[in-house]
């Protein structure tokens, strides 16, 4: 009989988000799960690693047919290298983050909690993939997500990833007899134009709340964000490799 693949399980929003709950229950159809996400909400902490505070573990029972499952203090990256080095006895098969709530879209995949815990597992040599919906409502509907998510998770545990990729896949906010497919796509082309939105508290001192405005610049119709807004998953591959290999030949042309 063929031995059930190891799926280590995180996210950035927290271990009692709906949006890993999701993910938990599809996996669950896949393979052996073991859950390691952090214990409070953790989104844009980007590849924030603890190294100046202590990490506390708890081993939990949300699930009652997850039988490894642990809540961490620390980031999402934390969970990913927790569970590789003190959880697991071997290297899991796969690696899945999410289903975060909210786009990760573009330039968000710098930003992203979900995406750097699946970015760790990529750097640890583990086939990897974030999932993300376009839905910031705690209460959104991940359910049209989950037969996307099924065939997406088992075409890479059947046929892998080329070294050092990543899959960033975000789905749309629809109905899934709405969803019109899945592309491959590239990570458009877009901004965030922020502001610091200035106030005072009781005692005269002054105080900022981040704020700002999402700008696509990117005009193509091979990108994430064209996808998403017409209806279809975007799956982009991404890598941890962030070298400039076009321009280093420009740059060995300097006077250095």
């Amino acid at each position: 009989m063929k031995k059930k693949p190891l799926i280590l399980v995180t996210n950035d929003d927290g271990i009692s988000a709906p949006g890993i709950r999701a993910l938990i229950s599809v996996m669950k159809e896949i393979g052996e799960v073991v859950v390691v996400a952090p214990d409070s909400p953790q989104s844009a902490t980007g590849h924030a690693i603890t190294i100046n505070n202590t990490l506390f573990i708890n081993k939990i029972d949300i699930d009652p047919d997850v039988e490894t499952e642990y809540s961490c203090s620390g980031t999402p990256v934390d969970c990913v290298k927790f569970a590789v080095n003190e959880i697991l006895n071997r290297k899991p098969d796969l690696c899945v983050s999410g289903v975060n709530h909210g786009s990760n879209s573009s330039i968000n995949v710098i930003y992203s909690g979900t995406m750097s815990a699946a970015v760790e597992a990529g750097i640890e040599g583990i086939p990897a993939i974030g999932f993300s919906l376009l839905d910031y409502n705690w209460n959104a509907d991940f359910e049209p997500a989950k037969p996307f998510i099924k065939k997406i998770t088992q075409q890479v545990l059947d046929n892998g990833l080329p070294e050092g990729v990543i899959l960033n896949v975000n789905f749309p906010k629809l109905k899934e007899k709405e969803i019109k497919g899945m592309k491959v796509c590239r990570q458009a082309k877009a901004m965030w134009m922020e502001e610091f939105d200035k106030r005072q508290n009781p005692q005269g001192r002054d105080y900022y709340w981040l704020t700002g405005k999402f700008v696509n610049l990117d005009n193509g119709e091979d990108t994430d964000e064209w996808a998403l807004k017409n209806g279809y998953i975007s799956i982009v591959p991404v890598q941890f490799d962030l070298t400039a290999h076009h321009a280093i030949q420009q740059l060995n042309s300097w006077k250095l």
